[in-house]
């Protein structure tokens, strides 16, 4: 009987917590104040970005191409000749 009164109370609890977590959720003052935030971290974010200052580009002629070493006595390898071994 203990048993079965304990579980009822779990129950009981869980549903409570489900229902009062759901009843704030979705409450007019709640929807209020997350479109207050959302809006307001809108506002921040605009501010932010006309603050933001714009780099130049310094990437202009920043790769230099090597030539490759023409050198005989180095040996090529070739991964696909290493594994097919006849």
């Amino acid at each position: 009987m203990i048993k079965e009164l304990k579980y009822l109370f779990f129950i009981l609890t869980i549903a409570l917590f489900i229902f009062f977590t759901g009843k704030y959720y979705f409450s007019n003052d709640n929807k209020k104040n997350s479109y207050r935030s959302l809006n307001e971290l809108d506002k921040k974010n605009n501010i932010f970005s006309y603050e933001t200052p714009l780099l130049e580009n310094d990437t202009n002629n920043i790769i230099t191409f090597v030539k490759k070493n023409n050198d005989k006595n180095k040996k090529n390898y070739n991964f696909w000749k290493l594994i097919n071994v006849n």
